[in-house]
């Protein structure tokens, strides 16, 4: 049993996967807040948990009750109603993040999340609170919204902005290219957002738009996510520039040097490489031509 916490601890923690730790979040607020609930249940009890889970950690679109529950739009993202939805919503983002973080790096995985889980709920609390169909019946109001899903999108958009003609094969339909899955999915929000579930498919969109206009941004030299973690990123109280007159500086970088910058590009991204490794690829480049 220790091993297995051990390994658990390691994917989550220590592996540098940020998926990884997106979903071990999900997974343990899931069971802490569902296994107890069926226990209370199984002794004939209403779930206590769960109702005081519902009330404080769910986002609600009733702005006097938002007030008091000014944390729940960023809360609900890691909250799920069922076995199936967190399922489903854990299964897309790994497919998904895989191919997001294949070609940008791991360093934005969980800044996208966030950003598109933000995203989603103020999309329906804005909806929930500016359409006739939804003010008329204050009701709708007080029905709690949960999961990852606007999240989720907002990964699945990215990537199929980024690479709409990527291709993946899907059960009974074969290879499908993102751009068309995707405008699939969107059409099926689109239509749900007067059925039964319009405040999850609200959210889903603001999340999915959230999606498209960051690699729209980021195509165009704008990366908020990057921006966001440079304000946090430590900044060294003495710089110190030296001229370096050594002709060792022009001769052929050492091919292990390349390989291993190579696997970190693989890896991280370009952008997680060092002044110096930028340096060593360039000098490179120019020694092969």
């Amino acid at each position: 049993m220790s091993t297995l916490w051990q390994n658990i601890q390691y994917k989550m923690l220590r592996s540098g996967n940020k998926l990884n730790l997106l979903i071990g979040i999900n997974v343990a607020v899931f069971l802490l807040i569902n296994i107890p609930a069926v226990i209370e249940n199984l002794f004939g009890q209403p779930s206590v948990i769960a109702y005081y889970a519902n009330d404080y950690l769910a986002a609600t679109a009733y702005l006097p009750k938002l007030l008091t529950r000014f944390w729940t739009p960023f809360t609900y993202m890691f909250m799920h109603a069922g076995v199936l939805h967190i399922l489903f919503n854990m299964l897309w983002l790994y497919w998904m993040g895989q191919i997001f973080e294949e070609y940008l790096g791991n360093k934005r995985t969980i800044g996208l999340y966030i950003m598109g889980g933000l995203a989603g709920a103020i999309f329906y609390i804005a909806c929930y609170n500016i359409f006739p169909a939804f003010t008329r019946n204050p009701g709708l109001q007080a029905i709690p919204v949960v999961g990852a899903s606007a999240s989720v999108m907002a990964i699945v958009v990215a990537t199929a902005t980024l690479l709409p003609n990527y291709t993946i094969s899907l059960l009974l339909f074969g290879p499908v290219k993102l751009k068309w899955l995707v405008f699939v999915i969107l059409v099926i929000d689109f239509l749900g957002v007067v059925g039964p579930n319009a405040g999850g498919e609200i959210a889903h969109l603001g999340g999915a738009l959230l999606g498209f206009v960051y690699i729209k941004q980021l195509q165009k030299g704008h990366d908020w996510i990057g921006s966001i973690g440079n304000i946090f990123k430590a900044r060294p109280k003495l710089k110190v520039a030296a001229k370096n007159f050594n002709k060792n500086s022009t001769e052929s970088p050492r091919q292990e040097d390349i390989d291993r910058i190579l696997d970190k590009i693989s890896q991280s991204g370009y952008d997680s490489l060092t002044k110096q490794e930028k340096e060593i690829l360039f000098r490179a480049s120019n020694n092969e031509s």
